[in-house]
């Protein structure tokens, strides 16, 4: 065998366990809230989950733990399936009846809001993974109160906004709303209805209508910021939010079921590979075109981010590193 073929198979040996490794590593099964008007989980993530600075998400922090924050995208239902008024139960909206979730669902009148208007508003929803399916977006009626649990009966039986496969733009799901008319503190509850999966996920947005509050609460109510890019890429690590977890049991309901890529028995996310501020180092090119090369898992979704380019191209840049090296060394000791 020449010394070539034995460094070769040497460094083969070598990163088998680490490329098998990474590619059979836990995916983030979490996949998005709504950023504007920014739901309450990613309003208190983007306070920092140790340290929260609103009184709402220190209550909430209190309520749920931490976890819930670091695991901002995960609002889900598993076994939705278009059903949700039926399985979620009155009060348990905002946590889509997920214990981990429950601070999300303390009745307060003083949860970080966004400022709306009615007519024409454009929304934002930061996805980390793509998927095929619809939004629905529901308002609260007039005469809602926000210190009582939140009711299905508490919002429109219609939503005023729905949109079926909008297009992914730098991570983030855009699209346009004609929001109805209202005075003072609302709230405004989305639902993302996946078509190529039973799963569902669902976020509560607190908004405040006029100039002024009519009432104490709403006019001490801190405005919501929207985590960046940099937050979600800072605490990527801290997620378990992650395959095994929703197959397997813990919280949320029901089996996550991405697809991935032919020939991998797993994905690998934007936790497992450097971090990336800007949010889009994996997002493909126009036309469908995989970026550097690599083919891009199919998770129901358009030219869009996917953890697994950066995956993909993070081992295969790894395998041939250690190849180079090792197939130097060998052949270097041959010669002596």
């Amino acid at each position: 065998m020449t010394a070539r073929r034995k460094a070769t198979g040497i460094a083969l040996a070598g990163i088998g366990p680490l490329v098998l490794t990474v590619l059979t590593a836990s995916p983030a099964a979490a996949h998005g809230s709504m950023t504007d008007p920014v739901s309450r989980v990613s309003a208190c993530f983007a306070e920092g989950p140790e340290s929260p600075k609103s009184a709402a998400c220190k209550a909430a922090v209190q309520a749920g733990g931490t976890q819930a924050l670091y695991d901002w995208n995960g609002v889900r239902d598993g076994e939705a399936g278009g059903k949700s008024t039926s399985r979620i139960p009155d009060g348990k909206l905002c946590s889509a009846n997920n214990p981990e979730y429950k601070g999300l669902d303390l009745p307060r009148a003083d949860w970080p809001s966004s400022a709306m208007r009615a007519g024409k508003h454009t929304f934002h929803y930061k996805a980390t993974a793509p998927h095929k399916g619809y939004f629905e977006l529901y308002l609260t009626k007039s005469g809602y109160n926000p210190a009582k649990p939140l009711k299905w009966s508490d919002l429109e039986s219609k939503p005023f906004a729905k949109v079926t496969d909008p297009k992914l733009v730098n991570g983030e799901y855009i699209f346009d709303g004609k929001v109805p008319a209202r005075s003072g503190r609302h709230l405004i509850y989305s639902i993302w209805q996946r078509s190529d999966s039973a799963e569902a996920f669902y976020t509560c947005s607190d908004v405040v209508f006029g100039k002024g509050a009519k009432n104490a609460a709403t006019k001490s109510a801190p405005t919501a910021s929207a985590p960046t890019d940099r937050q979600v890429a800072a605490a990527a690590g801290k997620s378990s939010m992650d395959m095994s977890r929703h197959h397997h049991g813990g919280s949320g309901t029901g089996a996550h079921t991405d697809a991935v890529a032919p020939g991998h028995t797993g994905s690998v996310t934007a936790a497992d590979a450097p971090a990336k501020t800007d949010g889009n180092a994996a997002r493909q090119q126009g036309g469908g075109k995989p970026v550097d090369g690599q083919q891009l898992a199919e998770t129901g979704g358009d030219s869009s981010t996917t953890p697994l380019a950066i995956g993909g191209g993070a081992v295969l840049a790894l395998g041939a590193g250690v190849l180079f090296t090792t197939g130097r060394r060998r052949a270097a000791r041959h010669r002596g």
